[in-house]
C-alpha cells in the first residue's frame, strides 16, 4: 500500500503540483483509503520528501558517474534522457526539483530541504562529468561546479519555456549553446 501511495503521489505533484494534490486525490489514485494514508505518512510533506527521492532515482543521475561512457557523452546523454521523457509527456510537467522548488520552498522547510539536497547532488555529479570531461580534453578550462550549476539553471529555465509555449522548440538553443559553445574544447 505504501507504494501504490508514493507512486500516486510522485504523479499527482509532478502532474498538478503540491498545493493541488490533495492527501485524497492521492489515495484515490492510489486506490487506497485515505484513511490509510496516515498510517505510512505522517504528513503529505513527508510523501513529498520521498516522491522526490523516487523521482531523482527516475532520472537516472548516476549515469552521469558512468566511467564506461566517455565524459562528455554521458553529459549529452544525461540531458538528452531528460528531454525525451519530457516530449513524452508532451512538455507538460517539467521537472519536479524545480515545480516544487518554486512553489512550496517559501512555505515548506522540509520540502525546501529536500529540493536543495536533489539539487546539490545533480550539482555534485554534473560537475564530476565536467571535470572529466576537462582531463579528457574533451570541455576547455571552466570551473566545474559553476559550469554544472548554470547547465542545470538553463536547463530549468528551457523546461519552463517548453511549458509556456507548448513547444519543444526551447530545447535546440539550450542543446546548441551547452555542447556547441560551453562545452566545447
Amino acid at each position: 500500500m505504501r507504494e501504490e501511495i508514493v507512486g500516486a503521489g510522485l504523479r499527482r505533484f509532478h502532474e498538478l503540483g503540491y498545493n493541488a494534490a490533495g492527501v485524497k486525490d492521492i489515495t484515490d489514485e492510489a486506490g487506497v483509503p485515505k484513511g490509510s494514508f496516515y498510517n505510512h505518512f505522517e504528513s503529505k510533506e513527508a510523501l513529498a520528501v520521498e516522491a522526490l527521492e523516487r523521482y531523482g532515482a527516475g532520472l537516472r543521475l548516476t549515469d552521469l558517474a558512468d566511467g564506461s561512457v566517455a565524459p562528455l557523452a554521458r553529459i549529452r546523454g544525461h540531458f538528452e534522457f531528460m528531454r525525451d521523457r519530457i516530449v513524452a509527456l508532451e512538455g507538460r510537467q517539467g521537472c519536479l526539483l524545480g515545480n516544487l522548488g518554486a512553489e512550496v520552498a517559501d512555505h515548506s522547510e522540509v520540502i525546501r530541504s529536500a529540493v536543495a539536497g536533489g539539487w546539490r547532488s545533480w550539482v555534485a555529479l554534473l560537475s564530476a562529468a565536467i571535470a572529466q570531461a576537462q582531463a579528457a580534453g574533451e570541455v576547455g578550462p571552466t570551473d566545474p561546479e559553476a559550469t554544472a550549476r548554470f547547465l542545470i539553471n538553463a536547463w530549468e529555465g528551457t523546461l519552463l519555456e517548453v511549458r509556456v509555449t507548448a513547444s519543444v522548440e526551447a530545447f535546440e538553443p539550450f542543446f546548441a549553446l551547452a555542447f556547441g559553445r560551453l562545452l566545447a574544447p
